[in-house]
């Protein structure tokens, strides 16, 4: 279960690309080496995490990439393919259903602090590094919640309700010993999140039947022994359209390829630049606002993942845990937060797909401790 952030810029992406596609024709015609140049100026921003502001320097990135024809040959073959493939058919607009009663925990199984009020907690500012008795803790809390991610995944069909996906996984974790972590975070209602085709993230279940072509992400983070386990998946719906198919596959190996740069010493910067990359290449929006985080006795820490191309700084270091959890878009990547101030869409009604694991850092890459 990711948090967001707020990034505020001085200029809109399109007038960036637009800026570097003219610089990109101008160093091309007075070259005669086949080399493709794109470079644009990242103005200063702010950006604001609970209150609190950071704000970088103006500088300039060049990136140089020299491509073949054949390269070349391929890419317009791929653009060509993009422009039929992303045309899909608009689903009628999301609508919140009835949202049933908080679900009851057994006074046994401990409880995280943050239950004491609706209030959403501040990121904590430390690093969650742990010992060897903290890695094998949360090896536990995050197989658990990989077990009850890939049984959520089972009742994916036409007519099932969120609602019941909810239930399910509230009594498969509580049954664990375990507290589903989301419920009653920052007053959230329910056990799991459930993000149905334009909802970005943090989706309620409630009513709402899902439909055949439905996309569905199913985000579940349990608290097992002091320590908390996170993972998602998007799923697929009956029969989906090829393009939605396309978004979920790429999202995922967005979140793979992330994940592949990650290792003790490896700059947090990498993973942005490397999931940006992937996404470009099929003409996808990376979501800026939602990131992912450090996590481990604490729900929700330091470092801040963040998806797209960034400069922010700090490395890696072993025995850190944290997620990343990419969410991609067919349109674009602004959103809008329903009234219950969870449920985010996306503002042009494209459909969303997002992936994560729990990874964590080893001397030589990473371990995924969400994986069943």
């Amino acid at each position: 279960m990711g948090f967001s952030v707020s990034v505020s810029h001085s200029h809109g992406l399109s007038s960036q690309l637009s800026s570097s596609s003219l610089l990109a024709q101008q160093l091309s015609s007075s070259s005669s080496k086949s080399t493709l140049f794109v470079g644009f100026p990242f103005t200063s921003y702010a950006s604001t995490l609970h209150g609190k502001q950071c704000r970088s320097q103006p500088h300039l990135v060049v990136y140089s990439k020299r491509v073949s024809g054949l390269e070349e040959a391929l890419r317009i073959r791929r653009e060509c393919e993009l422009q039929g493939t992303t045309k899909f058919r608009r689903r009628p607009p999301l609508r919140r259903g009835k949202v049933s009663p908080r679900l009851p925990v057994p006074d046994h199984i401990p409880k995280p602090p943050y239950l004491s009020s609706n209030i959403l907690p501040e990121i904590s500012s430390e690093h969650q590094i742990h010992d060897a008795e903290g890695i094998a803790q949360m090896r536990a809390a995050c197989e658990l919640a990989a077990r009850v991610l890939d049984y959520a995944g089972t009742l994916v069909r036409p007519s099932v309700t969120t609602d019941q996906i909810d239930k399910a996984v509230h009594e498969m974790i509580t049954e664990a010993g375990a507290y589903p972590s989301p419920l009653g975070y920052g007053g959230f209602p329910k056990s799991v999140c459930t993000s149905v085709n334009e909802c970005m993230c943090h989706g309620i279940p409630d009513s709402r039947q899902l439909q055949d072509g439905d996309i569905i992400n199913i985000d579940v983070t349990v608290y097992l022994n002091g320590y908390h386990g996170d993972t998602s998946k998007t799923f697929l719906c009956g029969d989906v359209s090829g393009p939605l198919q396309r978004l979920v596959t790429v999202t995922e190996e967005c979140m793979e390829k992330g994940i592949a740069v990650c290792k003790d010493g490896a700059s947090f910067k990498k993973i942005g630049k490397r999931i940006s990359e992937h996404a470009e290449k099929y003409g996808y929006g990376v979501v800026e606002r939602f990131v992912g985080h450090g996590v481990g006795t604490v729900f929700h820490s330091q470092p801040i993942i963040l998806h797209h191309r960034n400069e922010s700084p700090g490395v890696m270091v072993e025995g850190q845990t944290f997620t990343i959890e990419p969410i991609l878009t067919l349109g674009g990547i602004e959103c809008n937060t329903w009234p219950d101030n969870w449920t985010t869409v996306t503002s042009d009604g494209s459909p969303a797909a997002q992936f994560e694991h729990t990874i964590l850092i080893t001397r030589t890459g990473a371990e995924i401790l969400t994986k069943c």
